[in-house]
């Protein structure tokens, strides 16, 4: 297990999901957990309760990450808290799927503002910070929707497509002073939200699959804390998919 003891980390989209999985495993390695949240306050103080039950310490951040004010509150709290940030996931995101032609521009620039904006506005905050420090790992959480397209997700596979842009840009801008930036790409995740699918749909999805399943949040977690660790020091620029083989 690739520690992640005395580091700082900020997880924005903490509180739910693949941010919540990502926020707990990063906490098991040792990390100082920041978990930003937009509305989930109650999520979000479970999260930090669990870390603190199992000994770690974790702070509940609410900030839009969104607007370049959230973003910057965000990163300011989390540095004026701890002393500095080691570790950004860029997690936080939503969905507004429609075919093209039933896409309203609004759920378009939603998607984009949440997905990619964010992730955009949190690594300029973060890298001012890093760079004092000559030192840090920014992980952006993207989707194999990014990689192979998905239909009826044009704003969704667009903003994934987008992170993963940023990751290689940001890699070659930051890699002398030692940070590190990466992606991680899941394919169909095991979520509460996709728990009660029918049984036939579940069986047909999984035949373009070559393991056969879909990833746990685990899985994309273990992925996320890696590259954050030292021993991924030699990493960066990579896009990291944890889809059972399904867009190989």
């Amino acid at each position: 297990m690739a520690s992640l003891q005395d580091k700082v980390a900020v997880v924005t989209g903490g509180s739910r999901g693949i941010g919540r999985g990502i926020a707990l495993e990063m906490a098991k390695r040792g990390a100082t957990v920041v978990v930003n949240y937009h509305q989930s306050a109650s999520a979000a103080d479970e999260v930090v309760a669990a870390i603190t039950a199992m000994g770690g310490k974790a702070l509940a951040v609410q900030a839009d990450v969104s607007t370049e004010e959230g973003a910057n509150t965000l990163l300011k709290t989390a540095n004026d808290t701890y002393g500095r940030i080691d570790i950004l996931v860029n997690n936080a995101g939503t969905t507004r799927d429609n075919v093209i032609m039933l896409m309203g521009a609004d759920d378009f620039d939603t998607v984009i503002d949440t997905n990619l904006r964010s992730a955009w506005l949190c690594s300029k905050a973060a890298v001012r910070l890093m760079m004092r420090k000559r030192y840090g790992r920014i992980v952006n959480i993207t989707s194999i929707s990014g990689i192979m397209g998905n239909g009826g997700q044009t704003n969704y596979s667009a903003s994934k497509a987008g992170l993963i842009g940023l990751t290689k840009a940001l890699a070659r801008e930051v890699g002398s002073r030692s940070i590190t930036v990466n992606a991680v790409a899941p394919g169909f995740v095991q979520t509460d939200l996709t728990s009660n699918l029918p049984e036939e749909m579940l069986k047909k999805l999984n035949e373009n699959i070559p393991l056969g399943r879909w990833a746990s949040i685990e899985d994309v977690a273990y992925a996320a804390a890696f590259l954050a660790s030292d021993e991924a020091g030699c990493i960066t620029g990579h896009v990291l998919v944890v889809d059972g083989g399904m867009a190989m």
